[in-house]
């Protein structure tokens, strides 16, 4: 999938507000500091798309974009970081909760994970309570350039062997790098598809 154009729709905290049209929409959420809008803005080969900063917690709404004019990527608030207060941290759970129990246009979530660290308890949570919910998600690894090529896939299949010990199986998982571009066209692809089997059902 190429993507020719990518536009700031509408941010908010109200799901209720969220746009109206039927268009699949992907969201996209993972701990703070975990490089999603610099994910984003590679995948859109934007440079200033999804607003990235030095201070982890910057996305605190619903953020859509509209992809291609036929779907929307949400840029959804990190979580787990500490600085952020637990009043802040109650009102972005429960707008984000609201948005996965809610949104019929959801099609799958992208769960953004550090490929340098081993997995987080909160992380391995949070996915646990989208298979309880029964949404669709997918694992990305970011800052895949961070580590060598020997330590990488060391740290994948560490990720895998824990994700079996609560899984029959792996849900489908990409390894990215948004300074390289690593992962893109298979991500791009993913969303392809699934777009193409929506339009044809």
């Amino acid at each position: 999938m190429k993507i020719n154009s990518a536009e700031f729709v509408i941010s908010n905290s109200d799901v209720a507000k969220c746009p109206n049209d039927k268009l699949p929409e992907y969201a996209f959420i993972g701990r703070s500091n975990v490089g999603k809008s610099s994910l984003i803005n590679m995948l859109t080969q934007r440079k200033s798309l999804a607003k990235t900063s030095g201070k982890p917690g910057k996305t605190q709404l619903i953020n859509h974009f509209l992809i291609n004019k036929n779907w929307f990527l949400v840029d959804l608030p990190g979580y787990g970081y500490a600085r952020v207060s637990k009043s802040t941290k109650k009102v972005f759970q429960k707008f984000i909760t609201a948005y996965f129990a809610k949104r019929k246009q959801l099609v799958c979530a992208f769960v953004l994970v550090d490929s340098r660290h081993d997995p987080q308890k909160i992380d391995l949570e949070f996915m646990q309570w989208l298979g309880e919910h029964q949404i669709p998600f997918c694992i990305i690894f970011t800052k895949a350039d961070k580590l060598s090529k020997t330590k990488l896939p060391v740290q994948i299949n560490n990720y895998i062997h824990e994700m079996m010990n609560y899984w029959e199986q792996m849900p489908p998982y990409f390894i990215t790098s948004s300074s390289s571009g690593l992962g893109k066209e298979e991500v791009l692809a993913y969303i392809d598809q699934i777009n193409q089997e929506i339009s044809t059902s």
